[in-house]
Formats: C-alpha cells, sequence, structure tokens
C-alpha cells in the first residue's frame, strides 16, 4: 500500500476517533479486507491502534496519542500538495516551503510510515512537459499564486490568438491548472470565467481591491467542462483518409489522440495490403494537411476535395524545390 494511504488512515483515526473497517473502506475507496490489511500495516508500522470489537465498534487510537504534524508555517502547509510535485512547486515559488515541509512530515511520522514514504519518494519522478518542447517561462505566475490565495485583483496585459491580439483586463484569479507542464489561470473577468495561458501574460500587476470567489466554484470541474467545450469548438469538420499498416503504426507519434481514437472506431479495410479508410475530425484545411503530411507515402486523403488539394499542392511545391537541384 502507498504511504499517502497509510497518512489518510491515521489521520482519519486522529480526526474521528473510532472508525469501522466499512466507514474507512468507504472513505478510501477500497475494498474491506483491503482496510483490514491496512490497519494491520498501520500497527505493524508501529501505531498504537486497537480495534472494539461488536456492534458499534471499530478502530482507534491509543488515548493521548497524535501525530506530531506540529511547526509548519502557513507556506509549509500550502507546498504539502506539492509535496511529490518538485517541478511545479519551484514553479509556484513553494519549493524552498516544500523542502522543509517534507522534513517536518517526515520527522512525524512513526519509523515505520518514515521508512516506507522514503522509498516511495524514492521510485517516483514527475517530469510534466512533453517531449520535444522546451518548458514555457512563467515570470508571472508567482503573482497568480499569491492572487489566488488571497482573492486579490490583477491587472494584467495579455497577449491571445485573435484579433485584437493584445488586450488588458482586470481579473479575479480563482485558480491555476498544471496541464502538460503548461499552466492556465481560471480568472473570472466582466462577469465571466475564461482560461488564460500564464506564458502569454505579457504583465501582471497586483491590485488593492480584492473578491470572493463564489462558494460553489468548482476548480476540476470547470476544467473538465472547459475542456469538453474545447474539443467541441476545435473540430469543425471531417475527413476520410486511407492509411497503411505503417502509417496507422506512426499515428499516435504524429496526430492527437482524438484522431487516432476516430481511426480505431471507424478503419475498414479496403484491399488485401492492410490499408484502412477511416473518418477523423480536423480543425482547418491547413492543420490538416500540415499533420497528415507527416505520414508522408502511407496516408491518402480520400475526402473532402479541398483538403486533397491542399495535400497536393503541398507536395507539388516540395518537388519542385527539391527538383530543381
Amino acid at each position: 500500500m502507498s504511504a499517502s494511504r497509510l497518512l489518510s488512515v491515521l489521520l482519519l483515526l486522529q480526526s474521528r476517533g473510532r472508525v469501522s473497517a466499512r466507514e474507512l473502506a468507504d472513505e478510501l475507496g477500497v475494498s474491506v479486507r483491503t482496510a483490514y490489511r491496512d490497519m494491520a500495516r498501520l500497527q505493524a508500522a508501529g501505531v498504537p491502534v486497537y480495534a472494539e470489537p461488536g456492534r458499534g465498534g471499530g478502530y482507534q487510537l491509543v488515548d493521548g496519542y497524535r501525530t506530531r504534524l506540529t511547526g509548519m508555517s502557513e507556506g509549509e502547509a500550502r507546498a504539502l500538495f506539492f509535496a511529490g510535485l518538485p517541478g511545479p512547486a519551484a514553479d509556484l515559488g513553494l519549493e524552498a516551503e516544500m523542502t522543509a515541509a517534507r522534513l517536518k512530515l517526515l520527522a512525524a511520522l512513526p519509523t515505520g510510515l518514515r521508512e516506507e514514504a522514503v522509498r516511495t519518494a524514492a521510485v517516483f519522478h514527475l517530469d510534466a512537459p512533453g517531449w520535444y518542447r522546451e518548458p514555457e517561462p512563467t515570470p508571472y505566475l508567482p503573482v497568480f499564486v499569491d492572487a489566488v490565495l488571497s482573492q486579490r485583483e490583477v491587472d494584467v496585459h495579455y497577449r491571445r490568438w485573435r484579433a485584437p491580439q493584445e488586450v488588458r483586463r482586470r481579473l479575479r484569479p480563482y485558480g491555476l491548472v498544471l496541464k502538460s507542464g503548461i499552466w492556465y489561470l481560471v480568472a473570472a473577468a466582466r462577469n465571466r470565467i475564461a482560461t488564460y495561458r500564464v506564458t502569454q501574460v505579457l504583465d501582471a500587476v497586483p491590485s488593492d481591491e480584492r473578491f470572493s470567489r463564489p462558494g460553489d466554484f468548482d476548480l476540476g470541474a470547470y476544467w473538465t467542462s472547459y475542456l469538453d467545450d474545447f474539443q467541441a469548438r476545435r473540430y469543425t469538420g471531417t475527413a476520410t483518409i486511407r492509411l497503411s499498416p505503417r502509417g496507422r503504426r506512426r499515428l499516435p507519434d504524429n496526430v492527437s489522440p482524438e484522431v487516432v481514437r476516430a481511426v480505431d472506431t471507424t478503419a475498414s479495410a479496403v484491399g488485401d495490403d492492410g490499408w484502412v479508410e477511416a473518418v477523423i475530425p480536423t480543425e482547418s484545411t491547413e492543420h490538416a494537411c500540415g499533420e497528415l503530411l507527416r505520414l508522408g507515402v502511407d496516408v491518402e486523403v480520400v475526402a473532402p476535395p479541398e483538403l486533397r488539394r491542399a495535400m497536393a499542392d503541398t507536395v507539388g511545391v516540395l518537388a519542385r524545390a527539391y527538383g530543381s537541384g
């Protein structure tokens, strides 16, 4: 079992007093049998926990036993959420607090838990950015961290993809999201909530104005809804293509997961040579042309005509450029 679940069990016992195996299982999302094994591991780690049999019984800690998670500063307590994520913690300006918090957390744990936590930390490492891309500079990220936590409005100068490209906004930051190594700010402006790529912020100045984040705002739920909406807006058309066996194998390394899934769902054989025909979503003719050209001779566009012409025109330009020498 993970050290984090052992710690969760310990804190549940400490905060609730007596807890049944069924309650532990429901709280941690495991089976009752796993809950029993967890308690045995906790006892083996030296934690003074005992079971009360019978109706209304359960597990509880010996009277007076408490974990020693004391002496933490506010910044160190925040950093606990990033204790296993050294890269993001550094981005957020919490690297020193994260290191101090981990040391205090380890010192507070019983010997058995401490050793397991050290073993766990030694065998996991997070490298968030994707391949073939340098990490994006985010000089204003600490400003947004402070603004999110203090609920302070921020004046930003922002560069976006549509005209006018540069805009100025007074934002009420609700939260920060790290996706594939890229930081996004979720903030309210002009009575609507929007998403801003932090690296596109040209300037950010905290204001003296404070705001109250809506009590019913759920950052995780908002982000899921935003991604669903983004995908719906992203793909505006479809194309019919043919792929060789090698082209299909190369697909995941050259196109988006949505295109791969579409091929897997709609592919049908054409002939006896292993080629398949499938319908894929497309953003635009220009984007689809550039994406499919990565597959070279292993792909053929069947429809629509404008995408087929764009592929032929591009190949023609390349042929003339390389044939002239």
